[in-house]
């Protein structure tokens, strides 16, 4: 049987990975806007591996993508995709039972996390202000993530296969008849039996274009900042820190501080810049929590965060344009879960069971699904 012949629009992690993991059962074509892959949220992200994050369904995600991470098809990267870094989890006295709420909520399903003296805490990361402690959780499963590696390997097992990715290829037009019609902005037209929406921040607009009913995607700008540490600190071995309220985080990054204030502000789709206001709001935050003289910021970026309503991805096809199928929602966590949502689109859009493992888990195809979205407003 002739392969399908499969369109997917967008050359971030959720495009790519799935691309990667199409390449050898169908023609694979990849169409990104701007001149290279994860120009947007992809290449912006905080690079972090969380478990315990959002939610069970997130975190199973997460923990069902560590296997890729830790052991990547041959080739797929000269070196590894993790180093292990940990995190601090930080309450003063008015959040002391946001401790005990959290470790409640997962200790099941992340039973390394657990509370730590002060004393401890501040021999991880000694600018701690010990004053304003109270109580502090310790994560060990905290990781970075390599993105760059990450796309790239993605990328060359799209290109090893056969498949085709092309950059500065703007979708201005679908049109469905017996097959998809798909015109770019330099006028020239591809065809496909399958188009998957891996936009990001522009999946409304995708399917819009697809006219197709859509999921209520809601772009959110995330604002980070890169300082140097302190004098004399040995930053690089710090681990994550972040408070219980979630109200800012920070991470050592290419020898200095990522300091970001995790907002999330929503947006309409574009290539997001930050705002002063929320740089200097970032630093402020983590300032009350940690001793770190600022002269200067030597970089400031902003990202588009994609989330619908549950804060669960969206994976599946629309029921009311046959061949569209919607693969975006993936907010901050599209490249730590990055690895199991490929497999479980791939399978999806094959037509194919969902795999074996992540049935396991309780993720189903339907909690995923686009049309829940509708069901739900």
């Amino acid at each position: 049987m002739a392969k399908p012949e499969i369109l997917i629009i967008g050359a971030g992690i959720a495009g790519l990975s799935v691309a990667a993991e199409l390449a050898n059962d169908a023609q694979v074509t990849v169409v990104e806007k701007e001149s290279q892959p994860a120009y947007h949220s992809s290449g912006r992200s905080a690079a972090a591996y969380i478990e315990p994050y959002i939610g069970p369904t997130i975190a199973h995600l997460t923990q069902l993508s560590r296997g890729f991470f830790m052991t990547p098809p041959a080739g797929f990267a000269a070196s590894p995709l993790l180093c292990r870094r940990g995190g601090l989890m930080l309450a003063n006295p008015e959040q002391n039972t946001l401790i005990d709420a959290f470790q409640s909520q997962w200790r099941d399903l992340c039973p390394a996390v657990h509370e730590i003296s002060i004393d401890d805490a501040c021999a991880k990361l000694p600018a701690l202000r010990r004053e304003h402690l109270s109580r502090v959780l310790f994560d060990p499963e905290i990781f970075d993530i390599d993105v760059h590696a990450l796309i790239t390997g993605h990328r060359r097992r799209v290109l090893s296969a056969g498949g085709a990715i092309r950059t500065q290829s703007a979708v201005v037009a679908l049109t469905r008849r017996d097959r998809w019609l798909v015109r770019l902005a330099d006028e020239s037209t591809l065809h496909a039996d399958i188009v998957v929406n891996a936009a990001g921040a522009w999946g409304e607009v995708i399917g819009r274009m697809a006219e197709t009913a859509t999921v209520g995607l809601v772009p959110k700008r995330r604002t980070a900042c890169l300082i140097d540490a302190p004098p004399g600190a040995n930053a690089r071995a710090w681990p994550m820190v972040h408070d219980m309220r979630a109200t800012f985080y920070f991470r050592p990054d290419a020898g200095r501080l990522m300091v970001s204030p995790s907002d999330e502000t929503p947006s309409e789709p574009c290539d997001a810049q930050p705002e002063e206001i929320d740089v200097a709001v970032a630093i402020d935050r983590a300032q009350q929590w940690a001793d770190l003289p600022v002269r200067s910021v030597a970089h400031r970026w902003a990202g588009l965060r994609s989330f619908v309503a549950d804060k669960l991805p969206v994976a599946g096809y629309a029921a009311s344009a046959p061949g569209f199928f919607w693969l975006v929602g993936q907010g901050g966590f599209g490249v730590q879960t990055s690895p199991a949502m490929a497999r479980i689109a791939r399978n999806l859009i094959l037509g194919e069971a969902m795999p074996v493992d992540v049935v396991a888990r309780g993720v189903t195809s339907e909690m995923l699904s686009a049309e829940r979205m509708l069901s739900s407003r």
